[in-house]
C-alpha cells in the first residue's frame, strides 16, 4: 500500500466493491436554455447528430418547446422560400398552440 495509508488491502477492495455495485442513478446534465435556442433557430441540416438527438429529447419532455420548434421552423420557411400567402395560417397556427411569444402584433 502507498505511504500514509493504515488501511489494509481488503478494505480498499471492499470499498471499491461497493461502490462499482451500487445502483446510482445516471443523469445527464439539462442543455443550457442558449444551446436550446440555438438548436431551435439553426436550420436542421446544420445540427450534429448529438445536437439533433438533445433537440429532439428536449421536444419530446416539452410539448411547448415542440410546438415553439415547429413554429419557428415553419416561420424561416417562409422567409426562405417567400410563400407570403401561409402567414395568416401560421398566425391562426400560432394562436391556437397559445405561444404568446409568437403571437403577431
Amino acid at each position: 500500500m502507498p505511504p500514509g495509508y493504515n488501511g489494509s488491502r481488503r478494505r480498499v477492495r471492499a470499498y471499491l466493491r461497493e461502490k462499482c455495485t451500487s445502483p446510482r442513478p445516471v443523469t445527464a446534465r439539462p442543455p443550457s436554455p442558449r444551446a436550446v435556442a440555438g438548436w431551435i433557430l439553426r436550420h436542421p441540416d446544420t445540427l450534429a447528430e448529438p445536437e439533433q438527438l438533445q433537440l429532439t429529447a428536449v421536444r419530446t419532455n416539452c410539448p411547448v418547446l415542440d410546438a415553439l420548434t415547429r413554429h419557428v421552423r415553419s416561420f424561416a420557411v417562409m422567409l426562405t422560400e417567400r410563400p407570403g400567402e401561409r402567414l395568416p395560417g401560421w398566425a391562426d397556427a400560432v394562436r391556437q398552440d397559445d405561444l404568446p411569444s409568437l403571437h403577431p402584433i
